[in-house]
């Protein structure tokens, strides 16, 4: 695999496709990355689980307010019109279908849509976290990854082998090779690296690829 995106760039081609004023739960990690790149023109309003809406931009570095964190224990600035509730109020907007898209991390996303972004091993977290209220919470469920793991094993897979986070809840996957939705339970391959064939992306790839008729380039800015 000779060429694959940053995880700057999966980040930024996710964030391309964030509607003007939606509503968006970054998960804690690399899909915080995502604010960065708002396109011009359009701006999400951020939720936090901890209880901030339209928080901004991460202060310089300095000038912290730590009083002011998201659910990641990141210094946050607000934007104008920024809101503070109660933890359950806010979880009370998740599960009530308030928010119009989560971007998460994963370790594994099978054909169907399953999600598995947790682990209870050696580098594991005691518990699934808010994850499994966000993923049947949010109206859409994108996850950002590298297309396979440290040691080159496919992340996209047939079946998850991990716990779940939630069940048939993915409908787009953004991956350091490819731009693929969920349809009917199966990966759809919208975009790939202009550099790299299709073999060579299934070659990588744990589960069969749907292909069709246009597939764009996936393309980014260096970042």
């Amino acid at each position: 695999m000779s060429q694959k995106l940053s995880n700057a760039q999966i980040a930024w081609r996710a964030a391309q496709d964030i509607e003007d004023g939606a509503y968006v739960n970054l998960g804690i990690g690399f899909p915080e990355m995502v604010a960065k790149f708002q396109p011009p023109g359009k701006q999400a309003i951020f939720h936090t689980e901890n209880g901030v809406l339209n928080f901004g931009e991460a202060p310089a570095e300095g000038e912290e307010d730590w009083d002011l964190i998201n659910a990641g224990k990141k210094a946050i600035t607000l934007r104008p019109g920024a809101a503070f509730f109660h933890h359950a109020d806010s979880f009370a907007m998740v599960r009530g279908g308030h928010l119009d898209v989560a971007i998460l991390g994963t370790y594994e996303v099978a054909e169907n849509g399953d999600l598995a972004n947790w682990s209870t091993g050696p580098k594991g977290v005691p518990a699934v976290g808010g994850a499994m209220d966000l993923v049947h919470g949010a109206k859409r469920v994108a996850v950002i990854t590298d297309h396979v793991t440290k040691d080159g094993k496919p992340k996209l897979v047939k079946k998850c082998t991990l716990p779940l986070t939630g069940v048939g809840c993915v409908t787009r996957v953004y991956t350091s090779l490819a731009v693929l939705d969920i349809e009917n339970q199966r990966f759809v391959l919208r975009e790939k690296l202009p550099t790299m064939s299709v073999d060579e992306l299934q070659a990588l790839t744990g589960a069969e690829l749907v292909l069709p008729n246009t597939i764009g380039d996936l393309v980014a800015p260096e970042l």
